[in-house]
């Protein structure tokens, strides 16, 4: 694993924007009242892995999402709702969701990974995960611009597309399904992952349909409650960007906790997966597999004796209220989680590749790794500053559609 510097393409941000990466800077208060601009989207550099490097962190993505299959199961006998900060029913709501093994779209670990021993999960981000556009179709162009031959550990696109394939094929989402996403993000990340996720459903044949969650209506008749669109049409099945623990604590989500719908939408992602969003799953995986060289020792309000730790709120995101303890090192982030338990986690410093720190986000689609991307940081946490570069398999040659094809149905 290697960082190579690079000249950007010429034209750079007006081509990234063109593909749907319509967020390649992000904005920054200075101190004196004036607003500047950091990359988001950064190809002035690029990270090279290897094809062994690239099976090490695809094993490993497959043996962490089984695992945190199970700890979902353990959590909802050993969590309840108030130790979670989730209303009443909320667990009940998971349980039920996994007893059905409700199907699920993708997910995204975050990575520990420097070329040099085993990949340590730092989190997974099961609910509601951000980053698609960038993986799955800017990076992948990118690739093709400036290294047309060579290989990218990147499939998310395909198997989302199969993923999509097999479910309508298999009879779900004949009413077709909505895409919802927030009007309170304004930089259009998230209607833009939306809209991507949507184009891969359209393009595997599905019926869609989309607007943002804030115009989502509730309506009763005497068969009972279900909630309708903005033409009124009645909601079967939906993709939401919206995160589970926020969602319960809604009215809205209040007739999902009391079962008041006369034929339940078929959310995607499940409620089953919140419990792959909270930090609180960090603990159990450790107490059900402990010493697995994939995880960090981490526990549930205590560092437990740790000299050196991180400190994570149950929901936090974006390294908001993270807390850094270790040698030479005091870090105490602020933000909107502040008020929440806090999972203690084993610090481990992030990879420095020339003062740049590394995070791999590493994807899941329908259950199997997908690819990745690698996000840098200027410091010990990952937050809103950091930059998306893409990589390269340097010693793998593009494959042909047909190896592609193969690959995706092993």
């Amino acid at each position: 694993m290697r960082r190579h510097p690079i000249t950007p393409r010429l034209g750079w941000r007006s081509t990234v924007e063109s593909q749907g990466l319509v967020f390649p800077v992000t904005p920054v208060e200075r101190a004196d009242g004036t607003t500047d601009e950091v990359p988001y989207w950064h190809e002035a550099a690029w990270y090279e892995f290897s094809m062994s490097e690239v099976e090490q962190l695809e094993a490993a993505t497959d043996e962490l999402y089984g695992m945190c299959r199970e700890a979902a199961g353990e959590m909802v006998r050993r969590y309840s709702d108030t130790d979670l900060c989730l209303p009443s029913g909320s667990l009940a709501l998971a349980q039920a969701s996994l007893d059905r093994d409700d199907p699920s779209v993708y997910a995204r670990f975050d990575l520990v990974y420097d070329g040099t021993g085993p990949a340590k999960m730092l989190e997974i981000n099961g609910d509601t995960p951000t980053g698609l556009v960038e993986t799955a179709v800017a990076q992948w162009n990118w690739l093709e611009d400036v290294f047309p031959y060579r290989d990218q550990w990147n499939s998310v696109h395909d198997r989302l597309v199969r993923w999509w394939s097999e479910e309508l094929a298999a009879g779900r989402y004949p009413d077709g399904v909505h895409f919802l996403h927030s009007t309170v993000d304004d930089s259009g990340e998230e209607e833009m992952t939306v809209t991507y996720l949507r184009d891969t459903a359209a393009l595997a044949g599905a019926r869609t349909f989309g607007h943002p969650i804030d115009q989502l209506g509730w309506t009763t008749d005497a068969r009972g409650g279900r909630f309708v669109d903005d033409f009124d049409l009645p909601v079967r099945a939906a993709f939401k960007l919206y995160p589970w623990e926020d969602m319960v604590h809604e009215p809205f989500g209040a007739h999902v906790l009391a079962g008041a719908e006369d034929r339940p939408v078929q959310w995607l992602e499940p409620a089953w997966k919140m419990l792959l969003s909270t930090k609180a799953i960090l603990p159990v995986l450790w107490e059900m597999f402990p010493g697995h060289p994939n995880l960090l020792p981490a526990y549930l309000g205590e560092p437990r004796g740790m000299s050196e730790w991180v400190a994570k709120p149950l929901w936090g995101r974006e390294g908001d209220n993270v807390h850094v303890h270790a040698a030479g090192l005091e870090q105490v982030n602020d933000g909107d989680y502040g008020d929440q338990p806090l999972v203690y986690q084993e610090y481990v410093p992030l990879p420095d590749f020339d003062g740049n720190r590394v995070v791999l986000g590493s994807w899941v689609v329908g259950g199997v790794a997908a690819g990745c991307l690698v996000r840098e940081s200027d410091g010990p946490v990952t937050d809103y500053y950091s930059r998306v570069v893409p990589h390269v398999i340097g010693d793998a040659r593009m494959p042909d559609e047909a190896q592609v094809q193969a690959w995706l149905a092993e």
